[in-house]
């Protein structure tokens, strides 16, 4: 009976793990995470029991430091200018394999998302100018520009075998353009009064770890203090701080240190060795050669994934399921009493901003993909067509975690964070739904499914 129960319990264990991990690996779960968070956001910051609470807690300060430097923010300042870093450094990590390994590494391959991201971004910016030009709203032309990576993804992954392989794989390179594009914009334009002192200082310890890749440096440990240092001169150069963890990403070494062909030699050597060393009745915790063997042949594996890679590989889940969830944690809390009658859909800002996602998303990536097509620059994904990629192009316009990230640059500090975020939740939720029914209605299934 014991070991009945012994053997179930081991069985729900693995049955449970199994789960997970199929969970955690899944394109669309780090989407389902962040609209859950969303909405427990709206939750709390609309019932009477918690509303109090919940801005309290994300307006309390926080102090890091020690007598004579110390870093004072708010709890929801720490999750903006600090855990969003990573989440920045993670795209960049993700833009660098891209162009160095993935669909932006040649020309042909980069033309079409790279022309669809562009009209996804000039388009809906136009159209926000054209409601906003010369209003107090006129700042936040970026908010209708950008895509959520994830929710999109997500999405799309969600909708199956509809959507052929080659147009998942292109909506995910337009994004990380689009993300590109959001990073230049923020950079640029979305910045306050520039500390040229503390911007000088920080080229110097970006030159510092750039030297560090020159010189092979694969340790990360070398490269933790000036990152931080980094990220502090940012904090206080006017340029946003998330900046900071795309161009530690770009420094990171891109190559590993040991090449496939020695990691296949010394792999094979070590496990024969392994096989020659074997004692039997004895196991690896008293057969120290064997141990010796292991050790070794794990850290060939590992330095044999380049420091970029592995990075990725192991922040990518932190980014999906604690940094964006707990953003819009922090974010997307906003009272929905002028959502229940619609005021902020008769304002211009609000229109700007629904119809620049809505609308101005897909509408400028499906021209610019048929200028770059018609003209020969780039062509149709395969197994794609037309129909599917409207589709997909509606996708495009989920903005949520950039757009809302961008809606507290352009307007932090004035009464219209709070409807512009409004209008993002309700455009992005909206760009979802008519994505998912386009590309329900018009994709053909692949034959033989």
């Amino acid at each position: 009976m014991a070991r009945e129960i012994g053997f179930r319990r081991k069985r729900v264990f693995y049955e449970w793990n199994r789960r997970k991990d199929y969970f955690m690996s899944s394109l669309w779960a780090g989407g389902v995470v962040l609209v859950i968070f969303a909405v427990v956001a709206l939750v709390l910051a609309n019932l009477d029991a918690t509303r109090e609470i919940y801005h309290h807690v994300l307006l309390a300060k926080l102090t890091v430091g020690f007598d004579g430097f110390a870093l004072s923010r708010t709890v929801e300042e720490w999750i903006n200018d600090g855990l969003m870093v990573i989440f920045f450094f993670v795209v960049g990590l993700e833009i660098k394999r891209e162009i160095m390994a993935g669909q932006l590494a040649s020309v042909k391959q980069a033309a079409l998302p790279v022309a669809a991201a562009v009209g996804g971004m000039v388009v809906p910016a136009l159209i926000f100018v054209a409601f906003n030009g010369g209003t107090p709203y006129a700042s936040g032309w970026g908010i209708p520009m950008a895509t959520d990576i994830a929710f999109a993804i997500g999405v799309l992954s969600l909708l199956g075998n509809k959507v052929p392989v080659s147009m998942k794989i292109f909506l995910t390179a337009l994004a990380i353009v689009d993300d590109l594009g959001a990073i230049l914009v923020i950079a640029l334009f979305y910045t306050a009064q520039i500390n040229f002192a503390a911007l000088a200082a920080a080229a110097c310890v970006f030159l510092l770890l750039v030297l560090l890749n020159r010189f092979r440096v694969y340790k990360m440990r070398y490269y933790m203090i000036p990152s931080l240092l980094l990220w502090i001169l940012f904090l206080h150069s006017g340029i946003h701080a998330t900046i900071a963890g795309v161009l530690i990403a770009m420094t990171l070494p891109a190559e590993p240190r040991y090449s496939r062909k020695y990691f296949l030699y010394k792999s094979r050597f070590l496990l024969e060795n392994f096989r020659h060393n074997d004692r039997e009745g004895v196991e690896v915790l008293s057969n120290h050669r064997q141990f010796h063997d292991l050790y070794a042949l794990r850290r060939i594996a590992g330095e044999s994934i380049s420091p970029m890679q592995r990075l990725e590989h192991a922040l990518t889940p932190v980014v999906n399921f604690l940094i964006m969830p707990v953003f819009a944690l922090a974010n997307a809390g906003v009272s929905l009493e002028s959502l229940a009658d619609l005021r902020i859909f008769s304002t211009s800002l609000g229109r700007g901003i629904f119809w620049g996602l809505v609308v101005g998303k897909p509408l400028g990536i499906v021209l610019a993909s048929w200028i770059a097509i018609r003209s020969g620059v780039a062509v149709m994904p395969k197994a794609s067509g037309w129909r599917v990629l409207c589709g997909v192009a509606c996708l495009g316009g989920i903005g949520f975690t950039m757009s809302i990230f961008i809606d507290n640059l352009a307007f932090g500090g004035t009464p219209f964070v709070a409807p512009g975020k409004i209008a993002v939740l309700a455009a992005s939720l909206c760009a979802a739904v008519l994505g998912a029914i386009l590309i329900g209605l018009l994709a053909k299934r692949p034959s033989g499914r």
